[in-house]
């Protein structure tokens, strides 16, 4: 009896959690508007570009809970897929005016790999050797970008289904990263939101 008492505790999660909505995009967009991009003296990192990063995490931690909560059986691959529309929509349409045009559309771009390696690994038969994908991606031509982002998408896939990556294949002294390499870094951001998602959704009723 306990355990049915606890599923039934647990469903209204399926049922009425909010991964992302358009107010918390407005709010993110209202406050990187107010932040600096300048650092200050004695600082590498603009509060501007600390804020970027937090803003990339959030969105890409609230997607893979949508995935995590499939992994978990809480949505069959439709309603995770509906899911990831609806965070989609936010996220990749239109840009706010004025100078973070620029950067937010620099992040869509980045975030493509996000949205697309969540895709293909609720369809499956994603590749998995990482080593082999990244050399392939690397080779590619930049201005290819739907085969840049397949192959990126099979490591993002991978990564979701448990494989390590990708650090050890981002460099840090890379003056001018191709969009193969922004997408390996948000690869890397997913790998770490993945593991802090490890134990998500264990305790009924759980919200963030």
């Amino acid at each position: 009896m306990a355990k049915k008492k606890s599923a039934k505790q647990a469903e209204p999660m399926k049922l009425f959690y909010i991964f992302y909505n358009q107010e918390r995009w407005d709010n993110w967009i209202k406050t990187l508007q107010e932040a600096s991009f300048e650092p200050a003296e004695d600082e590498e990192v603009s509060e501007g570009e600390q804020m970027l990063f937090s803003f990339t995490e959030d969105i890409t931690l609230s997607v893979l809970k949508i995935i995590r909560l499939y992994q978990n059986g809480r949505f069959t691959k439709e309603e995770a897929t509906e899911k990831l529309d609806d965070v989609e929509i936010i996220v990749m349409t239109g840009l706010p005016e004025g100078e973070l045009e620029d950067i937010i559309g620099s992040i869509q771009l980045s975030l493509l790999v996000l949205f697309t390696a969540c895709r293909k690994y609720l369809e499956g038969g994603f590749e998995t050797d990482i080593k082999t994908l990244v050399k392939k991606g690397k080779g590619i031509d930049e201005e290819n970008l739907e085969e840049a982002l397949e192959v990126a998408a099979n490591i993002g896939a991978a990564v979701i289904d448990g494989a390590t990556c990708c650090a050890k294949y981002i460099k840090d002294n890379v003056e001018d990263p191709t969009l193969f390499d922004e997408w390996l870094i948000e690869i890397e951001t997913m790998s770490n939101a993945m593991k802090s998602l490890a134990k998500f959704d264990e305790e009924p009723g759980e919200s963030s």
